[in-house]
């Protein structure tokens, strides 16, 4: 039978070394292909359902909620995330928000599971997977609220376990601004501290400005950190719609609003 494959075959001085180095850049080329076109948004939680707890009222009615993002960085386009408010499950016989956020920029993509107190919305865990060439690593993170304390697990080729310590609720960067929309009565001079697990930081409404977002210009809330690092602008209807984001990332990009899906009602 006709060898179709014969840079596989015994060593050849006549063929030479060209045919093995086209095998080899073809198996790089088609490992990235894969790597690059795996769909890591895609959420599948089949061991909780529905769940509105009896007698009980919903304190957050933003089930079913989605927004869509822009990243920018230095003003050019790096990316797009998604917020997704998905349902109420029970997280260890307590019920909680489940909230999904999937960030897609050049050679990287980070699907976050966010589970919330549906009370208080701070974070309780957190279980990341970022893919990585060769390897994804996948983040777990476990929010202690009672105790004021933070561990997270970190998988690629190892395990490595790290515990931070704190002195009151640990807040969660991603969903940062999200947990500042939930506070009623705004008004200009409000402050509250988000004590974040790299440092705390003072969140301060400055004032109320017009923002330009992929999805149009809105009225909004302005809200700043000090130390000056994170930015925050909410609309100010019913919706209270995060619409720009600056400084919640790792890597210093900015979010801006490009599509809204209002919650199931």
């Amino acid at each position: 039978m006709r060898n179709f494959f014969p840079y596989l075959s015994a060593p050849n001085k006549r063929r030479g070394r060209r045919p093995r180095l086209l095998f080899l850049l073809f198996l790089v080329i088609a490992f990235f292909y894969v790597w690059n076109s795996h769909d890591f948004g895609k959420f599948d939680d089949k061991s909780s359902e529905d769940i509105k707890a009896p007698g009980k009222e919903q304190i957050n009615d933003r089930i079913g909620e989605k927004i869509n993002y822009d990243l920018f960085l230095g003003g050019v386009k790096v990316g797009t995330a998604e917020y997704h408010h998905v349902r109420k499950t029970y997280l260890n016989e307590k019920l909680v928000d489940l909230i999904t956020f999937y960030t897609q920029a050049v050679s990287f993509k980070d699907r976050e599971t966010i589970y919330c107190d549906s009370s208080t919305f701070l974070p309780l865990v957190v279980e990341r997977k970022i893919s990585k060439p060769i390897k994804p690593e996948k983040i777990r993170e476990v929010y202690d609220q009672e105790n004021f304390k933070l561990t997270i697990t970190k998988q690629r080729f190892g395990e490595s376990v790290t515990e931070i310590k704190s002195d009151a609720p640990i807040h969660n960067s991603i969903i940062l601004p999200f947990f500042v929309r939930n506070t009623p009565n705004l008004t200009v001079g409000w402050t509250f501290v988000a004590n974040l697990p790299q440092g705390k930081y003072m969140i301060k409404l400055i004032g109320v400005e017009q923002v330009e977002t992929p999805a149009g210009e809105f009225e909004a809330y302005y809200f700043e950190s000090e130390p000056s690092k994170i930015k925050i602008w909410i609309s100010t209807d019913d919706n209270r719609i995060p619409l720009r984001i600056d400084g919640t990332g790792g890597i210093g990009y900015k979010m801006m609003m490009q599509d809204y899906v209002p919650a199931d009602h």
